[in-house]
């Protein structure tokens, strides 16, 4: 927006120098307007964007001459120029606007979102932009993150259960993503700030606005000691489809998504779907059977789509770094068994004769690029090695129960 280019608006405060790299006044300024004009997600609008870059897409937006998708999805709000307040006011609140053009920007976690959108998947589609309360670096946050999710009206046993998997996530490292609502996303967040660690509030509002109003001392208490993050600017109310919007967020920022308790419709099982889609582990915690709250998780676990889980061990098991985290949940020296995809590679594998990447994609269905990324992970794990005649089995490879 060339108009507002050298405005002198406050730089918004971010993380720490090491990770900061300056971007232009006219980028940052550029995606703010854009962040207001339309209601995300926007995919017209983020494909032009992408087309001609956020200051042309911004200017022409602000004049009105886009395509008539674009105009059909900025046209009720192109009036509302007002980036720098919305800075400034980001600003007064302790926090800064992030762009894909900043260091810190999540890109590697956005990348499912890119294909989920490229599938024609509505959980797909990266945010313009994100505005975020809290100091550390959100790529290095969520470059090891699980979120936590479930119902509102939870039980004492899936409070209970949050609150242990936020701790225990936390003392393992693991970073813990939530949103902020009543029930087990407050007591995961709870759990997570008493162990120690660091955990993500994803709002459905501006990151200025407490919601629920309940809950303001904790969104306070992570805005310190974590991040509050949204893709809606300062002064946005929540309303139901901006939560069924974040919670793409939610599933894109972690590595897996744990369900606590859910019933059959529920914005967890919103999450849940989110996560599935964009190929990310989905979890579920068993409850008992009579209880309405896990009938969702219950269904899950049924249809094969979650796989059960009932500690946190487990949990970082499932979404870990292969063997590296499976080893250090049992605490003893054995390589866990691999999972998913990386389960097939491995036993496509010959056990004294080598293949290529191409025969071991064929034999387990994997796709090739993925089996390219697989094989050094298994090396890593001591679990296939290389050599003349290609990739097969190590001969140390072996984990309890393994005949």
């Amino acid at each position: 927006m060339t108009d507002h280019t050298g405005s002198g608006a406050p730089a918004p405060p971010g993380p720490p120098s090491a990770t900061r790299q300056a971007v232009g006044d006219e980028v940052r300024l550029a995606r703010a307007y854009l962040s207001r004009v339309a209601e995300p997600p926007a995919h017209a609008l983020h494909a032009f964007v992408a087309r001609v870059g956020p200051v042309v897409a911004a200017e022409l937006v602000r004049r009105g001459e886009v395509p008539a998708a674009v105009d059909s999805q900025t046209s009720a709000r192109r009036a509302e120029v007002r980036p720098e307040r919305d800075l400034e006011l980001v600003a007064e609140a302790g926090g800064r606007l992030v762009v894909p053009e900043d260091p810190e920007w999540p890109a590697w976690p956005f990348t499912a979102l890119d294909t989920a959108a490229a599938n024609g998947l509505r959980c797909g589609l990266q945010p313009l932009a994100l505005w975020v309360r809290g100091g550390a670096s959100l790529a290095a946050v969520t470059g090891r993150a699980v979120a936590v999710v479930g119902s509102r009206a939870a039980t004492g046993y899936g409070q209970h259960v949050a609150e242990e998997f936020g701790f225990g996530l936390a003392e393992a490292g693991v970073a813990v993503v939530s949103g902020a609502a009543y029930g087990i996303d407050g007591s995961a967040h709870r759990g997570a700030l008493t162990g120690g660690g660091t955990t993500v509030a994803v709002l459905a509002c501006g990151v200025d606005v407490a919601y629920p109003s309940g809950h303001r001392a904790l969104i306070e208490r992570i805005a310190v000691e974590g991040l509050v993050v949204s893709e809606y600017p300062p002064g946005h109310t929540p309303a139901r489809h901006r939560f069924l919007t974040r919670n793409r967020l939610i599933a894109a920022l972690a590595e897996g998504t744990v369900v606590v308790e859910a019933g059959r419709r529920s914005g967890a099982k919103n999450t849940a779907a989110s996560t599935s889609a964009l190929g990310r582990v989905l979890m579920a915690v068993p409850g008992p059977i009579t209880s309405v709250s896990s009938s969702g998780c219950h269904e899950l676990l049924r249809s094969g789509e979650a796989v059960p889980v009932s500690s946190v061990a487990e949990v970082v098991e499932s979404t870990g770094r292969l063997g590296v985290d499976l080893v250090e949940a049992r605490r003893n020296t054995e390589v866990g068994p691999p999972q998913g995809d990386a389960m097939r590679v491995f036993e496509a594998l010959g056990l004294s004769s080598g293949h290529s990447p191409e025969a071991i994609s064929v034999e387990s269905g994997v796709e090739l690029a993925r089996v390219r990324a697989l094989l050094p992970q298994l090396e890593l794990a001591r679990l296939a090695e290389r050599g003349e005649s290609g990739w097969k089995r190590s001969q140390e490879a072996s984990w309890r129960g393994d005949a």
